[in-house]
């Protein structure tokens, strides 16, 4: 085990030193106890290396915020230890991390296994809702259902002690990388990128898996070049732990013959293997999906900007997205027409591309300002979307709270009793963990 530090992360090893390095990563809210029932076999053949994600089992508590920052902690870790090229297995997060390294990385990676994976995970707003949640509640909303999210209800009925140790798992993470790993994954969106990950490729489901299930694992088969389908029966998202003996036979038999070459530097390509070195796990994925939700994924081709400044609207999009959820700018946008549509464009290039995305204030401060403007004019349709954003930018509701007593002095009490009514009722909806 190691003593991390900040830019690593916590990790352990196990079995022969001198055996090709194998790497697990964890799902969000584990630890690398996930992958206990795995070792026995794995490490007949491999360096099973297991990481810890920040602040989880214990880790220390240096929270990353993106997918991209939790691979060069795993990178620098395994510099530290002189690892260079490996074969990779991640459950969900963890499968993010293996994409990522796929993508940035090709040179370091020998095989690849995506476990309960996307290439994008639910929705942005999910993610940052939770974060919210987990920011006002703590993590024990999140820890009592974790089970159902994790197993499927057979599983977690005869099997109380698992069930249980999940539930301890997930209260015992520090809240603050829970709610990074959370942004992380909102962050996280790879569909236009599938067709550059030149690994061989196991992608692993749970058949009931409702969190990342068959069709996000159909996405990652039909957009990467060499990828294989598995689907485990009676399996739901925490599949490693679920089924156990499935995922153990599956991930050696692929990584026993789908172990590419090393990456020749001399030329920048890689020898592939012949093809029947490929495992043959299932059916490729019929036609169809070639033709169906693959079509979907790319997003339209841009065209590229004029020389000179980049047009603001690019930045304020995107910033009016993670600050105000893409349901709310998606209904702004729709309801749109040729009357309102210029003022749309307006507000999102100067408002959100010149003025939220200055460095100079970050977005809490910024919330902030915005919300004691809003009591100022009487805006209370524009506080409650920005009471939300409030939440999403990190204020929790006691912050909130003296804000609104604070306009209260300097805008006036009948301002601030309307704006009041109006964030309660926003914080009540936001904060309320769902059934």
């Amino acid at each position: 085990m190691s003593e991390s530090m900040p830019s690593t992360l916590q990790y352990r090893c196990d079995g022969p030193e001198d055996a090709p390095v194998l790497i697990l990563g964890p799902s969000l809210g584990t630890t690398w106890h996930m992958w206990d029932r795995q070792i026995p076999e794995l490490t007949k053949q491999w360096r099973v290396f297991r990481f810890d994600l920040p602040g989880h089992g214990g880790a220390p508590a240096y929270p990353a915020g993106s997918v991209s920052d939790l691979t060069t902690r795993l990178l620098a870790t395994l510099e530290g230890l002189g690892v260079q090229r490996f074969g990779y297995a991640g459950c969900a997060l963890g499968g993010a991390v293996g994409i990522e390294l796929a993508l940035r990385h090709p040179e370091r990676l020998a095989s690849l296994a995506l476990i309960a994976a996307s290439p994008r995970f639910g929705t942005a707003d999910e993610f940052r809702q939770r974060g919210v949640i987990v920011r006002t509640n703590g993590l024990d909303p999140i820890a009592r259902s974790a089970p159902e999210r994790w197993f499927t209800g057979g599983f977690a009925a005869a099997q109380p002690a698992i069930t249980e140790w999940a539930v301890q798992m997930v209260r015992t993470t520090d809240p603050g990388c829970y709610i990074a790993s959370c942004e992380a994954l909102a962050s996280f969106d790879v569909r236009p990128e599938l067709g550059r990950v030149g690994v061989p490729t196991l992608v692993l489901v749970g058949s009931d898996d409702q969190v990342t299930g068959p069709a996000e694992a159909r996405t990652l088969v039909a957009g990467i070049p060499d990828a294989r389908l598995a689907v485990v029966p009676g399996a739901s998202h925490l599949v490693p732990v679920e089924q156990p003996g499935a995922v153990t036979d599956l991930l050696v038999r692929h990584f026993s013959t789908a172990w590419q070459p090393v990456f020749e530097t001399s030329t920048g390509q890689n020898a592939l293997p012949a093809a029947a070195l490929k495992p043959v796990l299932s059916p490729a994925p019929p036609q169809p999906l070639q033709t169906g939700p693959v079509a979907e994924i790319a997003p339209l081709a841009v065209p590229p900007q004029a020389q000179g400044r980049p047009d603001p609207y690019d930045a304020g999009i995107k910033v009016r997205r993670e600050v105000l959820g893409d349901a709310h700018v998606d209904r702004a946008l729709a309801q749109a027409d040729e009357f309102s549509g210029d003022f749309q464009e307006f507000v999102t290039r100067y408002a959100w591309g010149e003025i939220w995305d200055r460095p100079g204030l970050d977005r809490r401060t910024r919330s902030c300002v915005t919300l004691t403007a809003l009591v100022a004019g009487g805006h209370l349709d524009e506080l409650a979307f920005h009471t939300r954003a409030a939440l999403r930018n990190g204020l929790t509701p006691g912050e909130i709270k003296e804000v609104l007593l604070q306009a209260a002095v300097y805008c006036g009490v009948p301002a601030a009793n309307s704006a009041f009514k109006v964030a309660q009722q926003v914080i009540r909806e936001e904060t309320t963990p769902q059934e």
